[in-house]
């Protein structure tokens, strides 16, 4: 499994979801820029929101034109292949396969990116801001995977498992066999991850279930890559590059949406006329930054 949206129908419904959102969060209007509810600490720019979302479309166009010329290996190059010429810190992959744990690794990732989608419908602070959120969610995934699929293509390195005299040869013989680096899993399970921490991290700065989060989602994120190593899918270059890169992604979406000076008292001033019928005057009003959301 890879979230590289390879069919028609799933570049389609990702495009409609693209354009859904963007309408949404109506762009047009700098008022409804900022999300409904008043504390929020993340904020969406017309300009910026177009470049990411742009950038991110333009990587996956352009790895899906890669992919497309990628070359499947062909029984004489597997034959020829070496496992002594892979690097030492990589070369005990290459004695590992089991289909049965890459499944299962499926199945970690797939409860990652589920994760953000869960946390923002179920708490109240973050489904206020849900157009704002699903934004910034698909810009990381866009991204992230973007990126990784336009290096994978280009690299064109062999999975660890095409070394491995015991795995079948026409599970050798296809394109997917020789996109090793980097690791879509990893990428993905990192990038979510470090997306709703930090993102949970925002929305509750004070909440004591904030180690809970971090642990829950880089554990599975781990467990992910821990799986796709022991399958024989990759070696543990691919998996530290795609967390690295995935985990840069998910920590700067947030960083890059988060509201300047959140909370400051000269955003909160406010002068205005008043009268009771017999006198005028000047209503002023401070409005000071409230905690009250600051717990789940």
């Amino acid at each position: 499994m890879r979230l590289r949206f390879r069919h028609s129908s799933s570049v389609l419904f990702l495009w409609l979801t693209i354009q859904s959102l963007v309408s949404t969060a109506q762009f047009t209007s700098p008022r409804l820029l900022n999300t409904e509810y008043a504390d929020s600490p993340y904020e969406l720019k017309s300009g910026r929101e177009l470049g990411l979302l742009g950038a991110g479309v333009v990587t996956y166009g352009v790895s899906v034109l890669l992919d497309k010329a990628v070359d499947p290996l062909t029984p004489d190059q597997v034959a020829a292949l070496d496992r002594n010429n892979i690097n030492a810190f990589d070369r005990p992959a290459t004695a590992n396969w089991n289909p049965s744990i890459a499944k299962a690794s499926d199945i970690t990732l797939y409860t990652n990116v589920a994760l953000p989608a869960l946390l923002t419908l179920g708490l109240k602070p973050m489904r206020q801001d849900v157009k704002t959120l699903g934004i910034m969610y698909i810009e990381t995934l866009l991204l992230a995977n973007g990126v990784e699929s336009t290096v994978k293509a280009l690299s064109q390195r062999p999975r660890p498992f095409v070394f491995n005299p015991d795995v079948p040869l026409e599970r050798k013989l296809n394109r997917d066999a020789r996109q090793s680096f980097f690791s879509g899993h990893a990428t993905t399970a990192f990038a979510t991850a470090v997306f709703t921490s930090e993102v949970f991290r925002h929305y509750f700065p004070y909440s004591k279930l904030k180690p809970v989060v971090w642990a829950g989602t880089l554990g599975l994120a781990t467990a992910t890559c821990v799986m796709r190593y022991e399958s024989g899918r990759h070696y543990y270059t691919d998996l530290l590059a795609g967390a690295a890169f995935g985990s840069l992604v998910g920590w700067a979406i947030p960083k890059l949406h988060e509201v300047k000076n959140r909370g400051k008292v000269g955003r909160r001033f406010d002068i205005q006329p008043w009268t009771n019928g017999s006198s005028t005057g000047l209503y002023t009003r401070f409005q000071f930054h409230s905690r009250s959301r600051l717990y789940p």
